[in-house]
């Protein structure tokens, strides 16, 4: 469980999804990939549904909004006691952020923290023109093998080599032609 002090008994939140994440912000993500999810439960650890859960993104600094363009989204649990933040639109700054989660159900509040991290790093392929060395390779190994049919079929076609040289049993004889 992800509880912060001073909570209240009686309800708890739990993190399910989203703690630890770092975000690529020169990348493009899958929708849902990310989204943080939590759990609202009693203090006897069953699921509370229809409970108000506010997640809250940082004023400033890394962080973003949520499709609605603001920095905070109200959900409402399901069936199962859980809340989703769909939809966080990233702005451009890197560093850690919180995501601030406060759920109240049955007179009563719970707080909870989603840590995850932005960066900015461009992913390369290890390779010239941007290619990766195992797609050389294998193009590499492609020409020789058709370079080595191309050689097979000239021999071929061509009825071999008329200065071929034969073995014969009997006494080997060494010098020119006779």
């Amino acid at each position: 469980m992800n509880l912060l002090r001073g909570q209240e008994p009686g309800i708890h939140v739990t993190v399910v999804a989203g703690e630890g994440v770092t975000h690529n912000i020169t990348q493009i993500e899958k929708k849902g990939r990310y989204d943080p999810v939590v759990q609202v439960e009693d203090e006897t650890g069953k699921p509370i549904p229809g409970a108000s859960v506010v997640f809250a993104l940082p004023a400033q600094g890394p962080g973003g909004t949520f499709e609605n363009s603001t920095q905070t989204l109200i959900v409402t649990t399901d069936a199962h006691g859980r809340a989703t933040a769909r939809g966080i639109r990233l702005n451009k700054l890197t560093g850690p952020f919180s995501i601030h989660v406060t759920a109240s159900a049955k007179g009563l509040t719970a707080n909870a923290a989603i840590s995850q991290t932005t960066i900015s790093a461009v992913i390369r392929a290890n390779g010239p023109f941007g290619v990766s060395t195992k797609s050389w390779v294998i193009a590499s190994l492609t020409l020789l093998g058709i370079a080595g049919g191309i050689v097979a079929y000239k021999e071929l076609r061509s009825g071999g080599n008329p200065n071929t040289i034969t073995a014969t049993p009997g006494t080997p004889v060494v010098g020119g032609p006779q």
